[in-house]
């Protein structure tokens, strides 16, 4: 592994812990976006590129998520109720997904993590911002359980905490955006474990890839973005806090169009 790819892993992490503190979103599409165009370098095939991006994106959010949920905890953004509600349908669909992306080729997924992005951003520019002031009730219900199948699994199959998807949909029932933005990180961390260990599973007997590697997980790339996104994570929750609501969803929507752009272009 070169000095080139070690200083990449780190200033990938960075800027995930960073997005992560920020807009609750675990890194994880930024990290997928860079890893696209990093591991080929470390020696993975190109086959096998997108699969090796999104486990190490999930891997890695798994110690993100823990510092970006401490640093929203402490400002008492995390809406544990709605969390409670999420997980049961989130670790389910994050496994489900892990499985099916191993039978998904690198092209489709890469179409598929690019058009979410798009996706995700143009419905979170069209839907309107609850007031900044007030407490609402925290979501809650088994529809809340349902929903979270669906980001589980396909927050397996782009690589990221699921942030994309909660925090519109907590904003969607009523939730303050910074409330939506720390509940969605803690849900990122029972999406990240359930889905690395999937990919774990569903990887272990895939061949070419370089040491280091625990199925599709690049531990060398997992450890690097960790180790710099636990550090940058409460500077973005920091942030978060010091912006207005429209605001934090203007940032994530154009953050979501960007990402999609990357990935596109790292197939050039």
């Amino acid at each position: 592994m070169t000095p080139i790819l070690v200083l990449g892993y780190l200033v990938v992490g960075a800027a995930a812990g960073l997005l992560a503190g920020l807009l609750g979103v675990g890194g994880g599409l930024v990290i997928v976006a860079a890893l696209a165009w990093l591991l080929p370098q470390a020696g993975v095939p190109v086959e096998r590129v997108m699969h090796v991006a999104l486990a190490t994106s999930l891997a890695s959010i798994v110690a993100t998520s823990i510092s970006s949920t401490r640093a929203h905890w402490r400002r008492g953004s995390v809406m544990w109720t709605s969390v409670a509600w999420l997980v049961p349908g989130l670790v389910l669909g994050g496994a489900l997904g892990a499985l099916v992306a191993d039978r998904l080729s690198g092209s489709v997924l890469r179409l598929g993590v690019a058009g979410f992005c798009f996706l995700a951003a143009w419905q979170l520019l069209a839907r309107a911002t609850p007031p900044d002031q007030g407490d609402s009730p925290a979501p809650r219900g088994g529809a809340l359980s349902a929903w979270g199948v669906l980001i589980g699994v396909l927050s397996a199959l782009v690589g990221i905490g699921g942030g994309s998807m909660t925090v519109p949909l907590l904003i969607g029932y009523g939730a303050q955006p910074v409330r939506a933005v720390g509940s969605s990180a803690a849900c990122g961390f029972a999406i990240a474990v359930a889905s690395a260990l999937g990919y774990i599973a569903a990887g272990h007997d895939a061949q070419g890839l370089p040491p280091g590697s625990i199925g599709y997980v690049y531990l060398p790339a997992a450890i690097g973005v960790a180790l710099a996104s636990v550090l940058a994570a409460p500077q973005g929750a920091a942030l978060a806090h010091r912006l207005k609501g429209r605001h934090l969803q203007q940032l994530f929507a154009a953050f979501l169009a960007l990402m999609g752009a990357s990935v596109l272009a790292s197939a050039l």
